[in-house]
């Protein structure tokens, strides 16, 4: 094995240089109509169709998708993508989603149009003469996937890459005048194959789309020109060393001068550097030329609060002519040290989310500068710094929007070779991964923001050995950037020479078996480490459906995951809840990625965290798991500014053993502060009790004079609650002065000693004789079902929501997105709450019976409704009232009354006694006992039948590269 690594280490490492992006006049732009046909048969190049005239059109840049060409979707459609939980296919409750010219999958976004395959794009274009004897190359800036090229009848070559431009050598081919240029587009997973589920073509996420998007054009340029260029600044020495790649089109000795313009911009006054020149003298076809250019005495450095760049002109004047190239770059040493990342020597924790390629109104990513800044502007918004690509590697308008801005990237090869892929075993993926992180070097290498790199994500196979040797040869090759074998989860075998981890094993809440506090962190997770640990996919909190999202959905993909989930609702007779679970379920999540996020800032030596996602995840069943939306948009229930204060370049912290009191004890907290800001801190910190309305309870001070970079005590606070008399929420908040770095924290305090309730009602566990005698002579009843409810009792429900979705895990617990509460129902009179949970209301629904109303009146609601998983939607209920008889009933799924629960759940209790005490209580529904009797007796009709444990054999991809 060792011999095959060698041979193609030593094969990628010849790879050609290919231009980057030229900066000359003279262009032949080939945007807009191409002429163009399907080759569903494969039979384009036996039958010479680049000689003839295809019959159709389409518009360039583009794909299929985005010109309404392909096949219809059917039930039948062969996907990109494994599907986990096939029961759609069967289960006979979807079967009106099934039906021809209406589907609606649920697994991701359903394209207007679907093609796998070849297709032609043909153009006549028309050289002029003055490019007579000039080097002229095609430049596609990104193809998916791969393309043939022919010049009139000549084939010019074959390339495949879904990371970087296609470019074609035509300056033996093109002489002046009128010539025919073909290129064949084939979508389909041959001898390479990535893994189905690879962000770069699966349909989970962009789709296997077939076209060319970006730019399309020919270029000139003089015999002898640049290929390519590669710049290594050097901070210390405040130079620059220039790798030039330079070609000429037949060998001969020529000298060649190099000039070089250097002015630095984006930044407050542009410097410029004093030209630069130099003469070599070339004999072969093809050299590298290094050249060190001097910087100055004062040099302006990149990073994410003052992103300062570099714009350099490289001229190279020969007696054949003057070709140039212009690129831009930045200065910084993004390094480890032990446990810690550096910028520039200054500690960096890297706050970081997922981009999945999911764009839905292209079907494609952007690949202009404006829509990722509209992108990294949402990121930066809400207090991160860092985004990592899984399984694919944005254009080169994403980096130049992320230089700008000052973000720091993770790209990766555009591979999760898994699900029918795997590395180290021999396959043409073995050498792909290098041949396309090697077009990475060569097309973005030249980017500031471009810190980080990992073969994909999670993969099978020889990994280690596989990964490992990817490690040294990247780190020999080129030191701009670090090095990590693969991002994955805390299963995956450690690679030991990672110069970074990106993995799981050290993120989520502990909350599903321990009350909430904040005194835990990851410590123990990460003790094995000696480099910086990430962690890997934080959060994949879920949220219900936003069902007005739906009509953001204007492009080729259409959101007929979120139009089944709608309708089903409907058929639950919930449709009119949609809104109110959307907002309830939210601001659990949000509140989850708060906690998470926190927990990982609290752990000394950890280095960083990339959600899933702070944006949505259309695929693999939907997963809801953003704040903001697939469009990155933000969701109503929160917004930049609240998630700004747990994950900024500074955010106090607090460790707080409970949030539940009674006002005989005192609130006790230790205040941290996590800071990796641009300098240190020397302002002062603040901390405060408020109460609802804003009015202070107590406060207080630090007297820390400064505050050094990582995470640092600020000082203890205790407060007695004796006077608080009535329940109620407190929020505890630190702060920075003249700054906007504070964080909050709600608790809850309740008297201790609850007096009695007089009440004539009968308390029971089971309808028994004395409960039905009750209700028949008019008198009121409360039903304790806590441990007996059958009906419901395969719903698992806890604090923490849904992870990811229910659909891709099949199922595995939790199922519910938290409760949704009407808060001025008398029933909470005694009982302050909002619409939705909080950390007071943990121990009455955490690893709590819920009950299924699915036979129950249409209008009915509960008091306390669990929100199930949209894949089920169905009604639940932790408790409700009804009229039975001629009397009153008050049905608890949770023994409120229980010694081991906290003051919250007793709190409740009582003022649930309270409530059926007084005259309020008059529950306008009947029910039948009958009914009520049921919840005791028979399962749940739905129940979750996976039919399957795999998907249907006609519907896997047909991945011929196994």
């Amino acid at each position: 094995m060792r011999h095959f690594y060698t041979f193609f280490i030593l094969l990628v490492s010849f790879i050609g240089l290919q231009p980057i992006h030229a900066q000359k006049s003279d262009t032949l732009h080939l945007e807009g109509t191409w002429r163009f046909e399907i080759d569903a048969k494969d039979q384009g190049t036996t039958a010479a169709w680049f000689a003839r005239k295809l019959k159709d059109n389409i518009i360039l840049p583009g794909s299929m998708l985005t010109n309404n060409k392909g096949n219809e979707v059917t039930i039948k459609t062969q996907w990109t993508g494994s599907i986990y939980d096939s029961s759609f296919y069967f289960n006979p409750r979807f079967e009106k989603y099934r039906q021809p010219g209406d589907v609606k999958f649920p697994f991701w976004l359903t394209p207007e149009k679907e093609y796998v395959g070849a297709a032609w794009y043909q153009k006549e274009i028309t050289i002029p003469k003055d490019w007579d004897n000039k080097h002229i190359y095609l430049y596609l800036e990104r193809p998916h996937t791969e393309t043939l090229v022919y010049l009139d009848s000549q084939k010019i070559g074959i390339q495949n890459s879904m990371v970087a431009p296609h470019q074609y050598d035509l300056s033996s081919y093109l002489t002046p005048g009128t010539h025919t240029l073909s290129i064949r587009v084939d979508n389909r997973v041959k001898e390479i194959n990535v893994g189905p589920d690879s962000h770069s073509i699966t349909d989970h996420t962009q789709g296997n789309w077939n076209g060319i998007i970006g730019k399309l054009k020919l270029v000139a340029t003089p015999e002898i020109y640049i290929e390519n260029i590669q710049a290594y600044p050097n901070r210390a020495a405040k130079e620059v060393r220039f790798k030039i790649a330079v070609a000429q089109l037949k060998q001969q000795s020529k000298k060649v001068t190099l000039n070089f313009e250097l002015v630095t911009f984006n930044t407050a006054a542009p410097q410029k550097i004093n030209p630069y020149s130099t003469s070599f003298k070339i004999n072969a076809t093809q050299d590298t030329l290094v050249a060190t250019v001097p910087l100055g005495e004062t040099i302006a450095l990149w990073d994410e609060f003052d992103p300062a760049l570099y714009r350099a002109k490289v001229t190279l004047t020969s007696s054949k002519g003057v070709d140039h190239k212009t690129l831009q770059f930045g200065i910084r040493d993004f390094k480890t040290q032990a446990t810690s990342f550096l910028i520039n020597d200054r500690p960096v924790f890297l706050r970081g989310t997922l981009d999945n390629a999911i764009y839905p109104l292209t079907g494609h990513p952007p690949m202009d500068i404006d829509s990722w800044k509209k992108v990294f502007k949402a990121i930066k918004d809400h207090g991160l710094n860092h985004v990592r690509y899984h399984s694919w590697c944005p254009p080169e308008a994403a980096f130049k929007a992320a230089d700008l801005l000052g973000i720091y990237l993770q790209p990766e090869g555009p591979s999760w070779a898994n699900h029918g892929s795997a590395l180290g075993l021999g396959r043409p993926i073995d050498t792909y991964i290098y041949e396309e992180t090697n077009r990475m070097e060569t097309h973005y290498g030249n980017f500031a923001s471009y810190v980080m790199l990992a073969y994909g994500n999670e993969p099978t196979g020889r990994q280690v050995e596989y990964l490992s040797a990817f490690n040294n040869y990247w780190k020999q090759k080129d030191t701009r950037r670090l090095y990590t074998g693969a991002s994955v989860g805390g299963s995956w075998p450690v690679v030991p020479n990672n110069e970074f981890m990106v993995r799981g094993g050290a993120r989520g809440l502990d909350w599903k078996n321990e009350t909430p506090q904040t005194l835990n962190n990851f410590t123990k997770n990460i003790a094995q480490f000696e480099v910086p640990f990430v962690s890997h996919e934080l959060g994949q909190y879920c949220v219900f459906p936003n069902f007005n999202e739906t009509k953001k959905y204007t492009g080729p993909l259409k959101a007929k995951n979120f139009e089944l989930f709608e309708e089903d609702l409907k058929d639950h007779h919930m449709l009119d809840q949609a809104d109110d679970f959307f907002m309830a379920s939210g601001k659990l999540q949000a509140l989850c990625y708060k906690y998470d996020i926190e927990k990982a800032l609290r752990t000394p030596n950890y280095a960083g965290y990339q959600m899933l996602s702070l944006s949505d995840y259309s695929g693999q069943g939907t997963a809801l798991v953003g704040v903001l939306d697939a469009f990155w948009d933000p969701k109503s229930y929160t917004d930049a500014t609240a998630f700004r204060e747990f994950a900024n370049s500074t955010v106090p912290l607090a460790e707080i053993p409970k949030f539940v009191y009674t006002n005989d004890e005192s609130f006790t907290a230790t205040a941290l502060i996590s800071h990796f800001g641009k300098t240190p801190l020397k302002q002062n910190q603040n901390w405060q009790i408020t109460n609802s309305a804003g009015i202070s309870v107590a406060s207080g001070s630090f007297d820390t004079p400064e505050i050094g970079y990582g995470l640092s005590t600020l000082g203890e606070v205790a407060v007695p609650l004796s006077e608080i008399e009535t329940p109620q929420k407190l929020i505890f908040t630190i702060s920075v002065e003249n700054t906007e770095f504070k964080n909050h924290w709600d608790f809850w305090v309740y008297p201790k000693e609850l007096p009695a309730v007089t009440t004539q009602v009968y308390e029971c566990t089971s309808l028994d004789e004395q409960a039905l005698k009750t209700l028949n002579s008019g008198g009121t009843v409360i039903l304790n079902a806590a441990g007996r409810i059958v009906k419901g009792a395969e719903v698992v429900q806890t604090f923490i929501p849904v992870f990811w979705n229910t659909s891709w895990f099949q199922m595995r617990p939790p199922h519910t997105t938290g409760i949704l509460i009407d808060p001025e129902h008398p029933l909470f009179n005694e009982f302050p709450t909002e619409y939705h949970s909080d950390l007071q209301w943990y121990s009455i629904v955490n690893n709590q019976q819920v009950m299924h109303l699915e036979d129950f009146p249409e209008n009915f609601r509960p008091l306390i409704q669990p929100i199930d998983t949209w894949f089920m939607n169905r009604r639940l209920a932790m408790a409700f009232e009804a009229k039975v008889g001629n009397g009153k009933l008050m049905v608890v799924s949770v023994d409120l009354n229980d010694p081991e629960k906290d003051a919250a759940a007793h709190q409740l209790y009582y003022s649930l006694q309270k409530y059926m005490a007084s005259a309020e209580f008059n529950p306008k529904n009947e029910l039948d006992i009958a009914l009520i009797q049921d919840l005791f007796k028979t399962p749940s009709k739905q129940q979750f039948n996976k039919y399957t444990n795999d998907s249907p054999d006609e519907l896997k991809p047909k991945n011929e590269g196994e």
